[in-house]
């Protein structure tokens, strides 16, 4: 599924507009910056938790060396953050259905 086919099935779900459903979605999932709900709350470090669905975190790597594949060369990787997701029970058991 991609977004403007949730937008489709939202719209028909909430009685709004393919135009007004489709900007719902930006507003919670855009990644530009600045935008989209998620992506805020996970530069701010602070979780997001919906109920029956899932948690989006963030996660830190440490600094590392690491290894050139076609050299063999010791290179520097920088720590990084990452965002991840943790699906909460309801959502599980309703895949593994």
């Amino acid at each position: 599924m991609n977004k403007t086919e949730m937008a489709e099935k939202l719209a028909k779900k909430t009685d709004l507009s393919k135009v007004k459903a489709s900007e719902v979605i930006d507003a919670i999932f855009s990644s530009d910056s600045g935008q989209g709900i998620i992506a805020v709350e996970l530069d701010a470090d602070r979780d997001v938790r919906i109920s029956g669905f899932g948690t989006f975190y963030t996660s830190r790597s440490k600094a590392r060396v690491g290894r050139n594949p076609a050299t063999g060369e010791a290179i520097q990787i920088a720590a990084k953050k990452h965002a991840k997701f943790r699906p909460a029970k309801g959502l599980k058991d309703r895949v593994a259905e």
